[in-house]
């Protein structure tokens, strides 16, 4: 067959290139013909139209929303979370060719690559035959996914303004906040480029960082509205969402209300785009109509009718969570850690991550220590298991240890996919145990993080850094310690029977893979990773 792909992840670092990686080599080990679309951190190249148009079939391998999807239709279409690509590229080949044949009955005898009868235009994000899902389940599908298209344009700013900030607290000291403007989050009352001199006198060239970070920073909720509203309903959806995610700032309803700001904009903008207009109007619509209608409706909602409600639970949370000590937070800490090391970066990890810079954002240091601490955990634990056990991975899981050092120190918890993925069931409970204890040990300990990002690499700005080290190093044995515990499970009678297996078939003669040592493919780690 010839296949096109497109693989996209939140971050758009890791997941995405280990999945396009994964199907090229399965496409090659079986056969069939791919070109794969990275929608990455480093920017896409585009499938051209004649690849589109050759393939045979569509497989994307996303936790975000396809750009361009509209470019695909009508092609047989396989859609996964990314993970799935990195796990199982083998079965999405499969499930390609059962697409294939579905979509066309006709042309079920053609040899490979032959293109079959293009299918009807499907609307997009419509389900292929082969992936057939209730209406509920496809919208929890897009909604997950509209929404980690909001975290992954927001994470850049959350690095660039997040260190900013951190760096002038590093070299001006933690007053610089109260130089500057009286802290981070103050409207508009950061001083103009006019008012340079002034900030520099004031505040020094820390100063000068605090403002630039400080402004980065309060991009946040803005972005996240606009880009969920974007994902929903293509450009026409970023004004509406931009403007929610501003008033939702302003108001105080914080990540929560550009949520849901968003999400209402991007349906909005959907719902005004299926109105058909008198020709007379029909070419301002994109540019006046609907930027001028949906903004208006959106402002108003989030002024009068959801804002403050919003905002209002906004400020619970806060209080809440600031009231936190001793036991309970001790507890909230173990359960970001788990969350940390849940997918490895998916979703329910972006989730805990999204929640500690909301955090950070709103002064509580300590969140955002637990949070990053625990997401080091992972590579690391692993790193060090493929050290003391060698023999318990295979050589390409021994080489992607040697990686994960670097990984896990600066704060990719990624970098424990491979791993993962070739073991789930031993890896990843034991990875959520040692995250699990870091997180709380974090919250324990009292350590703070200015910092949103960067791991061991920013530990001059984290609060008590020996604790804080001390619990990562906790975390580190523990899921070290789990990891080689779950792989030895089994492993004692594994060996036994393959050995009395190949015992057996000396004996009579017989070929090799007939025996009980067949039925265990644990035993053979190499082919786990393969």
């Amino acid at each position: 067959m010839r296949l096109v792909a497109v693989t996209a992840c939140p971050t758009g670092i890791a997941h995405t290139y280990m999945a396009a990686e994964a199907l090229e080599q399965a496409a090659k080990d079986a056969g069939h013909q791919i070109s794969v679309e990275t929608q990455g951190a480093a920017g896409a190249v585009p499938l051209t139209p004649d690849q589109i148009a050759a393939a045979d079939a569509v497989i994307f391998a996303v936790d975000v929303e396809v750009r361009g999807r509209d470019r695909f239709a009508g092609k047989p279409t396989v859609e996964v979370p990314v993970k799935k690509a990195i796990s199982g590229s083998a079965e999405l080949l499969a499930r390609a060719e059962e697409a294939v044949r579905q979509a066309a009955p006709a042309n079920a005898a053609a040899a490979p690559g032959d293109a079959p009868a293009p299918a009807p235009a499907a609307p997009a994000g419509a389900a292929a035959p082969s992936d057939q899902r209730s209406s509920a389940a496809r919208f929890g599908t897009h909604l997950r996914q509209w929404m980690m298209t909001g975290v992954s344009y927001m994470i850049p700013f959350v690095a660039a303004g997040g260190i900013l900030i951190a760096l002038a607290f590093m070299f001006g000291g933690a007053e610089v906040a109260m130089k500057v403007n009286g802290g981070v989050f103050q409207g508009h009352t950061y001083p103009g480029v006019t008012d340079l001199s002034k900030l520099i006198d004031q505040a020094g060239y820390a100063g000068v960082l605090f403002k630039i970070g400080s402004t980065a920073f309060s991009m946040l909720v803005p972005v996240l509205a606009g880009f969920i509203a974007y994902a929903m309903a293509d450009r026409q959806g970023l004004v509406p969402g931009i403007v929610s995610g501003l008033l939702a700032s302003a108001i105080g309803a914080g990540f929560l209300g550009g949520l849901v700001g968003g999400l209402l904009a991007g349906a909005l903008v959907l719902a005004l785009t299926r109105y058909k207009p008198p020709r007379a109007i029909a070419g301002i619509m994109p540019v006046v109509v609907i930027p001028l209608v949906s903004t208006l409706i959106m402002g108003v909602l989030m002024l009068v009718v959801i804002g403050e409600p919003i905002a209002a639970a906004q400020r619970g949370l806060t209080d809440w969570l600031g009231g936190l000590s001793g036991t309970n937070a001790i507890l909230l800490g173990a359960l970001l850690g788990l969350m940390m090391a849940f997918d490895l970066g998916g979703p329910v990890n972006k989730v805990a991550y999204t929640f500690g810079v909301g955090s950070l954002a709103s002064g509580d240091l300590k969140v955002m220590a637990a949070v990053m601490a625990a997401g080091m955990v992972p590579p690391i634990a692993m790193a060090l298991s493929t050290v003391v056990r060698p023999k318990l991975f295979g050589e390409s899981e021994r080489k992607a240890g040697e990686a994960a050092w670097l990984l896990g120190a600066s704060f990719i918890t990624e970098g424990a996919i491979p791993f993962a993925a070739a073991d789930p069931l031993r890896v990843l409970p034991s990875l959520m145990a040692g995250s699990a204890t870091t997180g709380a040990l974090s919250m324990a300990f009292g350590a703070t993080s200015r910092a949103p990002h960067g791991g061991l690499w920013v530990i001059g700005l984290i609060g008590r850094p020996g604790l804080y080290l001390l619990a990562i190093a906790a975390g580190v044995l523990v899921g070290a310690a789990c990891v080689i515990g779950a792989k030895q499970i089994g492993r004692a009678e594994v060996a036994g029977e393959a050995e009395g297996a190949a015992g057996a078939a000396a004996a009579d003669g017989a070929g090799a893979g007939t025996g009980a040592a067949a039925d265990k493919p644990a035993v053979n780690h190499e082919a786990l990773v393969g």
